[in-house]
């Protein structure tokens, strides 16, 4: 797969990026490269392979998912600009 200058200037479009026009062969390279690797990584055989979260083995650390009220309100409230009871005030943005 390739792309050509119409699509990168519509990626760049789309990511919000200002691409001169002279920038427009060099990016096309690029991102040509970029997919040429990846087609390359298509073809290498994983079967039997364990989908992996890093390079060294290790079990994630978990805690249990409990539900407080916080038990802090007045200090995270203490710099609100705006606040009521023990509630962000904020303005109203839907009629």
């Amino acid at each position: 797969m390739s792309v050509d200058q119409k699509t990168v200037r519509r990626i760049a479009h789309l990511a919000r990026i200002a691409v001169q026009e002279e920038d427009v062969p060099h990016l096309q390279g690029e991102l040509n490269a970029i997919l040429s690797f990846v087609e390359q990584l298509n073809e290498v055989n994983v079967e039997g392979v364990e989908p992996m979260t890093s390079v060294t083995p290790m079990v994630m650390k978990k805690r249990q998912d409990g539900i407080t009220d916080g038990e802090n309100a007045a200090k995270v409230l203490m710099n609100a600009p705006a606040r009521e009871d023990d509630f962000f005030v904020v303005p109203k943005v839907i009629e």
